[in-house]
């Protein structure tokens, strides 16, 4: 769970200094590489992902991931039982994640147990999905979708990393028009999260998601082609 998505309560870390370049994993023979994307929620991080995708690139999506061990994973599914309620799961067996991420997004005590429970499970099948597929000889990019990637320092198992930012102003306006927030919901769920300052200190590229979709496309393209040519996969 994530905040990058409308139900997810995880917090990133804020400031401008959390976001410092680290080490990219070691160079590998593998054939694989290993790209992740991060940005802030309304920057337009996952139609960039979809674009990248659509040349060919494999997805691995934490958000998904999350959706999939709250739901299905015995232990996590009885443990946010004893938390909140039998109710906390829909009939139809999905977790009610706006009830959880109303509940964190002002109990950091809460919200801690919700991150220890959850994120090292999706952290395990991001890298079981990535050992499988060095397993069955794949090679090409993967592009692997994180909002809290750096939180949890798994830039340094990717050969690059993609920032994808645009104003304030503009994520807030598409997160209440995509998501149905109100105003005083995004600018409170974006001071949450890491600065576009952080999440550009810490990316080999930069994608300015500022003006219209032909733009994204061609910058998006244009930082991938660059990426790739370095990377040499």
């Amino acid at each position: 769970m994530s905040t990058d998505r409308g139900g997810g309560p995880a917090r990133g870390t804020s400031g401008a200094g959390d976001g410092r370049a680290r080490a990219r994993r070691a160079p590998s023979k593998d054939g694989l590489l290993i790209l992740g994307v991060v940005g802030r929620a309304g920057s337009g991080k996952s139609t960039v992902a979809r674009i990248i995708g659509a040349q060919g690139a494999r997805l691995i999506e934490a958000d998904v991931i999350g959706h999939q061990v709250t739901d299905t994973n015995p232990d996590v599914r009885a443990a946010l039982i004893a938390e909140y309620g039998a109710d906390v799961y829909r009939t139809s067996g999905t977790l009610d994640r706006a009830r959880v991420g109303a509940r964190v997004f002002s109990d950091p005590a809460a919200l801690a147990r919700l991150n220890a429970l959850v994120h090292p499970r999706i952290l395990a099948e991001m890298r079981r999905q990535l050992d499988s597929m060095r397993t069955r000889g794949e090679r090409g990019t993967v592009l692997v979708d994180a909002a809290l990637m750096l939180d949890w320092g798994f830039e340094r198992e990717c050969d690059a990393v993609m920032a994808v930012v645009a104003t304030e102003e503009q994520q807030i306006s598409r997160l209440m028009r995509t998501r149905g927030w109100s105003e005083e919901e995004a600018r409170g769920r974006l001071a949450a999260q890491r600065t576009n300052e952080a999440f550009r200190a810490a990316a080999d590229e930069v994608i300015e998601n500022t003006a219209d979709a032909a733009s994204l496309l061609a910058a998006t393209r244009s930082a991938f082609g660059r990426i790739v040519a370095k990377r040499g996969v």
